[in-house]
């Protein structure tokens, strides 16, 4: 594995979840794996669950951790070629990448979407330049468009506390006070679409109507604009808010509720529910959701450090 960014790179996902959970129930089996090596995590936003499971990931297999809060500790990195750097940029991402590339031997990259040009976004102009320029594996640890650690978590979750062998899985949108990225329902759904094609799962999006995401994440799954409809018979709920993908990063006003509480999981198959963390309480879910015993919020956030090692642990593998 050189990179790791979508459910796209890995080949199987029964068996990337099966070695997660190998790693989890014997942590620290491979330990000299990563001697000698350094990973550098670049964060150009905010982070708690990624920053401290990827850690604590890297240094279960023995590597070297060196963090880089690039909106405070660095310059500030043009992108584009063919431009006088007379104005605020510093520093170019072509040397930029290229020197972190020559510290170390795998990068994690986190960035957010500017949420103003979908076109530019959805390129992903920035994670494919560095790519392009660091000349080393490299490991989204969210971007413009998907968090794929975080949705290998989810599976690893789902298959842990799953009751039957093929369980309904519902993506249901949630309100929140200010325009949020696609990236992680993108994520989200584009592991469930994969994962409902191998028989692991049915897959259900429910979302007020002008929350559609973009077609390419999506094919596959049924998608509805009644929650109730949505959690009836429902085995897990996964909770999240996002923007308009379609009006991009506007947000519509929506009458109806859309928040999950007690009343609401009646209708479902007493699912389980989470959510990426942070949560707002009791406006993207009721607090008596998430301190009830149906939460799976906080294991699931432990089980970002399995999902972070078994990445790490591959790409190590195939620098050796």
């Amino acid at each position: 594995m050189n990179t790791f960014f979508s459910v796209s790179d890995v080949e199987n996902l029964n068996a990337i979840v099966n070695d997660a959970l190998a790693l989890k129930a014997d942590p620290y089996s491979l330990s000299d794996l990563g001697k000698n090596k350094t990973l550098g995590l670049v964060f150009l936003n905010p982070s708690l669950r990624t920053r401290l499971s990827t850690q604590k990931a890297a240094m279960n297999l023995g590597m070297n951790v060196m963090v880089m809060n690039m909106d405070k500790d660095g310059w500030a990195l043009e992108t584009q070629d063919g431009v006088v750097m007379n104005g605020t940029t510093v520093e170019h991402i072509r040397e930029a990448a290229a020197v972190m590339g020559e510290y170390c031997d795998i990068l994690g990259l986190r960035s957010f979407p500017g949420l103003k040009d979908r076109d530019l976004d959805y390129s992903e102009d920035l994670f494919n330049k560095f790519i392009d320029y660091c000349g080393v594996p490299v490991v989204s640890l969210e971007s413009a468009t998907r968090h794929p650690l975080q949705s290998l978590t989810d599976l690893i979750t789902i298959t842990e506390h799953k009751q039957v062998a093929k369980p309904k899985v519902v993506l249901a949108w949630a309100p929140h006070i200010k325009a949020l990225p696609q990236a992680v329902p993108n994520s989200f759904s584009e592991w469930m679409c994969k994962a409902q094609e191998e028989g692991l799962v049915d897959f259900t999006i429910a979302h007020p109507v002008g929350y559609d995401l973009c077609d390419d994440f999506t094919k596959g799954a049924t998608i509805v604009n009644d929650l109730d409809a949505a959690l009836a018979g429902a085995d897990f709920v996964y909770v999240k808010n996002w923007s308009s993908y379609r009006d991009y990063g506007k947000v519509y006003p929506v009458i109806q509720n859309w928040m999950i509480d007690s009343a609401k999981l009646t209708k479902t198959n007493d699912a389980k529910v989470m959510h990426c963390l942070p949560v707002r309480r009791d406006l993207e879910l009721a607090a008596e959701v998430l301190d009830g015993p149906n939460s799976l919020v906080v294991k699931e956030a432990s089980n970002r450090v399995w999902a972070a090692q078994v990445v790490l642990k591959r790409m190590l593998e195939k620098l050796k």
